[in-house]
């Protein structure tokens, strides 16, 4: 009795699933594909609004032109400043807070896991990325702005790194846990220290997720709008200097989207259009170059 039990249950594993099972399975699965196109609508139609009201203004005029005066047609109308200044602020950012945020999840992740001192850090960096993204720029405002008595490209990047660390610090210590233990182990039997398994093995692993983070971290500062109306404010010229205000695309979209003029209105379209291209190309560029590097 007791021996042929196996064979009973063996045999039941390849029996067809019953048709209420089979029905609900389905179900389910078309369940799921609905869900999933109901959550990607609001994308796709905020991504379809923006190419069907920017793509007719966007030439080649509009990216290496200066804002035009409102009302005159005799003279290129564009927004190529504010595409250099949003450049160089986030720029800045990255430069302060991938090094910081990498650096404080290598720590999270590999350093400081048992210690005390790591569930602090990961509390604040927590907290941190919670805070609106107004009361960074004041606080930005008060620490930049208000000790060099000038709007600064300086003090907007300072305001997006601020923004950035967290995301960069959190998902690198996601991807880092990521990484099967094996690999730990497999280096400490070489006689790998520390340092040469986390910068050898383990973060060359990670770095696809790693590069993810950071994409995003850029993707959210290239956007943000309220802490560099605090911190570089805005010019319809060139970037005199890093110590100078300077315009960016999410203050120009801000602007000329609640302007009263409908040419500044349709710029603004053509704005968010050429911001949503600029965070595309550089996510495709980034993953060509891993897999490029992966493969190598």
């Amino acid at each position: 009795m007791n021996s042929g039990q196996p064979l009973i249950e063996e045999d039941a594993l390849y029996q067809p699933l019953s048709i209420s099972r089979t029905w609900f399975n389905q179900g389910m699965t078309i369940l799921a594909f609905a869900l999933t196109a109901i959550a990607l609508l609001p994308l796709f139609s905020i991504v379809i609004e923006i190419l069907r009201q920017g793509i007719g203004h966007l030439t080649w005029e509009t990216l290496v032109s200066l804002p035009a005066p409102v009302g005159v047609e005799d003279e290129p109308n564009g927004f190529a400043n504010a595409i250099v200044g949003t450049l160089v602020m986030v720029g800045i950012a990255a430069l302060i807070s991938v090094p910081f945020g990498v650096m404080t999840g290598i720590f999270l992740s590999e350093v400081g896991r048992t210690r005390t001192i790591a569930k602090g850090i990961r509390f604040v960096v927590v907290i941190l990325s919670s805070i609106p993204s107004v009361i960074l720029g004041v606080f930005a405002y008060g620490v930049i702005v208000l000790t060099t008595k000038q709007f600064s490209a300086v003090a907007g990047g300072f305001a997006l790194s601020m923004i950035m660390l967290p995301i960069v610090a959190l998902t690198t210590e996601e991807a880092l846990k990521l990484v099967p233990q094996s690999y730990r182990l497999a280096s400490a039997a070489l006689g790998g220290a520390r340092h040469q398994t986390i910068f050898k093995i383990i973060i060359p692993a990670a770095l696809p997720a790693v590069t993810t983070g950071i994409l995003l971290a850029v993707a959210r500062a290239a956007g943000e709008t309220a802490p560099l109306m605090f911190t570089a404010l805005f010019s319809q010229f060139w970037p005199e200097g890093l110590m100078s205000p300077t315009p960016s695309m999410p203050v120009l979209i801000y602007t000329y989207a609640s302007s009263p003029f409908k040419e500044q209105n349709q710029m603004a379209w053509t704005a968010a259009l050429v911001l949503l291209m600029m965070v595309l190309i550089s996510n495709i560029l980034s993953r060509v170059v891993i897999q490029k590097r992966s493969k190598s």
